[in-house]
């Protein structure tokens, strides 16, 4: 939504005071939501205030409503809960209550409230906010308000965030909290298989998630669970014969453990629970199986934040901020919410009133629809060859795609090739049958067990035909960084020439450089970000005892800075030097000073970010030794190379869900494409959306014609032109204190959830 006339951004809050407070449940990733408000809050010009223990805080008053500064948030991104308390509040469902804490916001002149929290806490301030003039009057005839101060607070705006690891909420795909509970939640199925694999047991782990199985499904899919039992799709009657079946089978074709997962909500078709105890009962007494039950608790709401979560509540912060200070008496309190890679604006009473009448609008429900399809499907017998390959440099995430693709090819009746080494092995014949428990275990494993390499096919073009036509290929799935984009538009050149190479092709964008042309992620950045991240936070810690101290990271990347820019938001960066933006000596100079300044407050630590190939003469030596120099006396300098840390690793619950999806996206679309490219007893495709990339873009998976991507692509600098990360940077200066320009010429909409319900 364009405005029509620019406001200058650090004048909007002047004069004005903004409240910020966690209520409910806590979730990892509310401190980066409530460091972002303060921040960007003080920017604007407004003072900001911490409520502590949430609506409690509120009514209580006192010392529970204190000013925020720049540095009482500092060292918060790191850190799990929420920093400034929540608690469960009963005073303030009462009139009485919320009348105390009305008197408290006037008193403070405080128009303007955040609320980090789920739907029980944002259903309480539009309440809050709806009665506020009654409120008021309370007050005033009370005298426990004066007129003038009545008239200077008569209204008051409300925005939310969702707070919440049960990913319940109606209106975004994720809620602050939910990507970090995966990665707890992960990290204990991955301790777990190894102990089960040994000993050959039967693992079932209850997850959190209230009545929402979300957490569970994902935690399924992620892992390759035997089983998931989720509230919301009760299993068939006979579902524990069934389910010994499948324990059964998986035994008998090599599978050394079981594991199942239940959410703490499921239950049967009669709605009575289903528990860990009654299915471990079940499957020792009937199969006699070594069965251990596992109950994550709140391990899953604790430790440090992901770096997804960070960047979410940053950005939910910033909107939160924009959306305050824009509200009208007229505008209805709003929840800022992510859908795809956007921010968005939603009213707060019709996201509430979609959960409450148990119309949930889940990010996996599209996904979990087309796998009823698939199963659908199984057993469909066809003569179709679908070979995969990986190219370029390997990432987390690649094998998870594979193991999708190969198993969706399958219950679609396709015969699955493995191609081995990228392009080489197309073209040295290196490929071979996958059956389905072939790419077991595959979803969990980092790097690329099919092996890649970086070579392109152009100078091996002829071999390349060859074995399509002696292995009888039908289609390929290239899953791979910029050379499989590259190679794959190196394959549609050479159809003029190559008959054999008329075939559909899908190019899936698996890199930790994020910088393939036509997607907005890439399979294995989220794992890399991690890694990043994780390694920033560490290494921040190190210069605790004994402060003054800067830290120059490189991070990998080529000349994609999306890592670098990322990881800066993530970690707390005061600087991150990328390709895209161009820097010379004075913006160092202003760097240098700015990290000076920061040395004379109580925030004594630096970190600056460089992309590996921000600049060939700005080095990380040369910046390590220009920082040392300049900071002599003041703050002394380490430096870090990340290196191919950043490359390996377990893929992160993001990477493995993204690449299952993707992977069956593939494979589903390459499908329909060879029904409308066979021809006369066999497949000919010689048309551009023949040949596409399977990217996320904005707020949906879609395929675009490799030739339709060139226009936007450098291929010197192997990075798309446009790249909608670039809009981020402003607000990693803002959080880093420096004094520039936001551009608010654009800022998100406010939509409507039913109409939203109807596009997903």
């Amino acid at each position: 939504m364009q405005r029509s006339t620019p406001v200058d951004p650090t004048k909007m809050g002047a004069g004005r005071a903004i409240a910020v407070l966690t209520s409910g449940g806590d979730a990892q990733g509310m401190n980066a939501a409530v460091r972002a408000t303060v921040r960007v809050g003080i920017y604007t010009g407004a003072k900001v205030y911490f409520v502590h223990e949430g609506y409690q805080g509120l009514v209580d008053g006192g010392d529970n409503i204190r000013q925020a500064t720049w540095e009482s948030v500092s060292m918060m991104l790191q850190l799990g809960g929420t920093v400034i308390g929540s608690a469960r509040c009963q005073d303030f469902r009462s009139k009485e209550g919320r009348a105390k804490a009305a008197c408290n916001l006037v008193k403070l002149g405080i128009t303007n409230l955040c609320v980090i929290g789920g739907d029980g806490s944002l259903t309480g301030a539009n309440e809050f906010r709806n009665e506020w003039s009654e409120l008021l009057q309370i007050l005033l005839k009370a005298g426990k308000i004066t007129a003038e101060e009545a008239k200077r607070s008569s209204h008051l705006n409300i925005v939310g965030m969702v707070g919440s690891i049960d990913n319940d909420f109606c209106g975004t795909d994720m809620t602050i909290g939910t990507d970090s509970a995966l990665h707890r939640i992960m990290e204990v199925v991955d301790a777990i298989t190894t102990t089960a694999q040994s000993h050959q047991r039967a693992f079932i782990l209850e997850v959190m998630g209230r009545h929402c199985g979300y957490l569970a499904l994902v935690t399924a899919l992620a892992c390759g669970a035997d089983w998931v039992f989720i509230p919301e799709m009760p299993p068939d009657e006979g579902w524990e014969d069934h389910l010994c079946r499948r324990l059964t089978y998986q035994r008998s074709i090599g599978n050394r453990l079981n594991v199942i997962i239940v959410a703490e909500g499921a239950l049967d078709l009669h709605g009575k629970p289903i528990t860990c105890d009654i299915i471990k009962n079940l499957v020792t007494k009937k199969l006699g199986f070594d069965t251990r039950a596992t109950v994550l608790g709140h391990v899953q709401r604790g430790g440090t934040p992901s770096a997804f979560d960070r960047i979410l509540g940053s950005r939910m912060g910033v909107e939160a901020v924009m959306a305050l200070l824009e509200a009208t008496p007229n505008t209805p309190a709003c929840v800022v919410s992510l859908s795809g890679n956007m921010a968005v604006r939603l009213p707060l009473m019709e996201c509430v009133q979609v959960v409450s009448s148990n119309r949930h609008i889940l990010t996996w429900l599209s996904f979990e629809n087309n796998w009823n399809t698939y199963k659908l499907l199984a057993h469909v017998t066809s003569n179709i060859n679908i070979a995969i390959l990986n190219v370029g440099a390997p990432c987390a995430g690649m094998n998870a795609a594979v193991r999708s693709a190969v198993r969706i090819g399958i219950l679609q009746g396709h015969n699955m090739l493995a191609v081995h080494d990228g392009f080489d092995g197309l073209a040295n014949g290196t490929i071979e049958p996958m059956a389905w428990g072939y790419v077991g275990g595959w979803t969990g494993k980092g790097g690329s067990d099919l092996g890649t390499k970086r070579s392109l096919p152009a100078s091996m073009i002829e071999e390349i035909s060859l074995n399509i036509a002696k292995f009888n290929i039908h289609a390929l799935v290239i899953i791979g960084g910029f050379e499989a984009f590259v190679g794959g538009l190196e394959l549609v050149t050479a159809r003029e020439k190559y008959e054999e190479l008329c075939i559909p092709l899908v190019v899936i964008p698996a890199t930790v450089s994020n910088n393939v042309p036509g997607s907005d992620f890439s399979i294995g950045a989220d794992t890399a970000l991690n890694t990043i991240t994780t390694t920033c936070d560490r290494i921040k810690q190190s210069a605790a005892g004994t402060k003054r101290r800067v830290f120059i990271i490189e991070t990998m990347g080529g000349y994609c800075g999306y890592l670098a820019t990322m990881a800066g938001l993530a970690a707390g960066a005061d600087a991150a030097y990328i390709y895209e933006e161009p820097f010379g000596i004075h913006d160092l100079e202003t760097n240098v000073e700015h990290l000076l300044e920061k040395m004379k407050t109580t925030v004594k630590r630096g970190l600056i970010l460089r992309n590996e190939k921000c600049n060939a003469n700005y080095t990380t030596d040369f910046l390590f030794n220009l920082y040392s120099e300049e900071g002599k006396g003041v703050f002394d300098c380490r430096k870090n190379v990340l290196g191919h840390m950043q490359q390996g690793g377990t893929p992160t619950p993001f990477d493995r869900n993204f690449g299952t999806k993707m992977g069956a996206k593939a494979v589903l679309w390459l499908t329909d494409k060879l029904k409308e490219c066979y021809r006369h007893g066999r497949i000919f495709a010689n048309t551009p959306d023949s040949a596409c990339v399977l990217g996320m873009k904005k707020r949906a998976m879609i395929f675009q014609p490799l030739s339709d991507l060139k226009e936007d692509t450098d291929f010197e600098h192997r990075i798309p032109k446009t790249q909608w990360w670039l809009k981020l940077r402003p607000i990693l200066k803002i959080l880093a204190k420096y004094k520039i320009s936001l551009d608010t010429s654009e800022t998100a909409t406010m939509e409507h959830v039913i109409k939203k319900r109807g596009t997903v």
